[in-house]
């Protein structure tokens, strides 16, 4: 196989998109465990060749390893509860099902033992199907409905994160009607900036999520919206304040802001304990753990991060003569999101040619070559944004692997696109892929676990492809493909 490390990277080519010196090879930790190339050059999961995936199960599909969601779940209850051990008897882990979510991967995670967050009455449905008990249940969400609310209690969930004053009021009312008393956290915003994209930055207080620890935000000066929240909820016959939660945005490899967020919260708690007389034993300090989604990115071991929040956690308590609040955690993306990866057939195949200036290639401002122009190959694949989302959403990069074969071509800068009606219809902006990929041939994303099928949708009525769960050299459907069939039949004109 020849080594590509020394060819030129084109000009189009982002400053972090290297070459690679073996475009056969799987780069960690992009891919899951289990998953490797088998004598044939094939990527194979457990040993099963992607072309037998897409025999019996078709393109795109979600291939995920089961093995390496239970590892990974397993990873971060052992580490949390043995760097907290000695400060709170251990930690509760929510698996954050917005991620991913159906009722396979409900029965996982409390098989490993962890507990279930959820943020809608449909999750609380797919929940109550599993037959998970309500005390291992969270619901989150900024506008909760009636009916969720009363489905909460119905399921005697173990809490209710509330998000504003007008949701505690509501809860409260609805509980005390019911002769009842709803189980609440209370979701502050700490002002905490989280080095991630704007849209899944939720710690700074311009956002929907969260009452705010500022002061002067509420009709009662002096008071933050945070503090008018706890003096309101000791005082409802309907609550039973558990605690503070708080959760800084997503896709985040440095501990520090979360540490930051664990202290400024600590305080507040103790500060809250002294002023009100109000012991609240419970802190959840969220999720947002990133994982890698190319060869550049570095996430955190569970463990490190871990000893980081527990450390700030030891010596907050410590400086504030107080006893630690029982600490939970809510990783979604960092447990399934690199279980997975997607399966693409290639269709059609264009090279265009692009003004590398236009482009905003640096190296040629200044030089004379602003009018030299470059290759680059649009690749379409059976799918797109109707199964992942996220490159448009949030500019999110992704990788790609030609997963049929081997190949032994030079590597060609390429982008690999969907088959929707949208320019913006990118799976892939910038990957190098082997010049002789073809019609046919199928490509694998790694890393496509979250947020990738929940926020699929029908857009151009392409059908939501189906997830198969791989373990031990055993492939079955969690969540079946959609037909024709299924979308018509909602269409009720005929």
């Amino acid at each position: 196989m020849p080594n590509t490390s020394n060819r030129a990277a084109s000009p189009l080519a982002p400053d972090w998109l290297a070459v690679p010196a073996d475009l056969n090879a799987l780069h960690q930790p992009l891919w899951a465990q289990g998953v490797d190339r088998n004598d044939d050059g094939e990527l194979a999961i457990d040993g099963i060749p992607v072309s037998e995936l897409q025999r019996q199960y078709g393109t795109p599909l979600f291939v995920m390893s089961e093995n390496d969601f239970r590892a990974r779940a397993r990873a971060f209850s052992d580490a949390f509860n043995n760097a907290f051990a000695d400060i709170c008897g251990g930690v509760d882990v929510y698996y954050a099902g917005k991620s991913f979510l159906c009722t396979s991967v409900v029965r996982w995670v409390e098989e490993e033992g962890l507990r279930l967050d959820t943020a809608s009455g449909g999750e609380l449905a797919v929940a109550a199907r599993a037959g998970i008990p309500g005390a291992d249940v969270a619901l989150h969400g900024n506008n909760k409905s009636d009916a969720e609310i009363h489905r909460a209690l119905d399921m005697k969930l173990g809490r209710i994160v509330v998000d504003s004053l007008d949701e505690l009021q509501r809860v409260a009312k609805i509980a005390e009607g019911r002769g009842e008393q709803a189980k609440v956290m209370l979701r502050l915003t700490p002002g905490v900036h989280a080095h991630t994209h704007e849209f899944i930055a939720t710690a700074h207080e311009d956002q929907k999520f969260g009452l705010s620890m500022a002061e002067d935000t509420t009709e009662q000066a002096g008071l933050s919206a945070a503090e008018e929240a706890v003096a309101a909820a000791s005082s409802y016959p309907g609550i039973d304040l558990l605690g503070l939660h708080c959760h800084i945005g997503s896709q985040i490899f440095e501990p520090e802001g979360f540490a930051v967020a664990a202290e400024k919260l600590l305080r507040f708690l103790a500060a809250m304990q002294e002023k009100y007389s109000i012991v609240m034993p419970e802190l959840d300090l969220g999720g947002g753990y990133g994982i890698a989604y190319t060869p550049v990115d570095t996430p955190r071991p569970a463990a490190e991060i871990a000893q980081a929040m527990a450390a700030v956690v030891r010596s907050t308590c410590a400086d504030l003569g107080i006893t630690s609040p029982r600490i939970s955690i809510e990783p979604g993306r960092a447990i399934v999101g690199s279980t997975t990866f997607t399966l693409y057939e290639v269709g059609t195949l264009k090279t265009v040619r692009v003004d590398a200036a236009a482009a905003g290639a640096a190296e040629t401002a200044g030089t004379g070559a602003e009018n030299v122009t470059y290759p680059r190959r649009y690749v379409s694949v059976d799918g797109g944004m109707s199964d992942n989302a996220r490159p448009v959403l949030y500019d999110a990069d992704y990788s790609a692997i030609l997963a049929s074969r081997t190949s032994a071509a030079a590597p060609e800068l390429s982008r690999v696109v969907g088959k929707h009606c949208e320019s913006g219809d990118i799976v892939v902006r910038d990957v190098y892929l082997p010049e002789d990929v073809a019609a046919g041939d199928l490509l694998a994303v790694p890393g496509t676990g979250a947020y990738c099928w929940a926020l699929s949708s029908n857009y151009n009525y392409l059908a939501r492809p189906g997830v198969v769960a791989v373990r031990d050299g055993s492939a079955r459907l969690i969540v079946r493909g959609e037909t024709e069939e299924d979308l018509l039949n909602r269409d009720m004109g005929v």
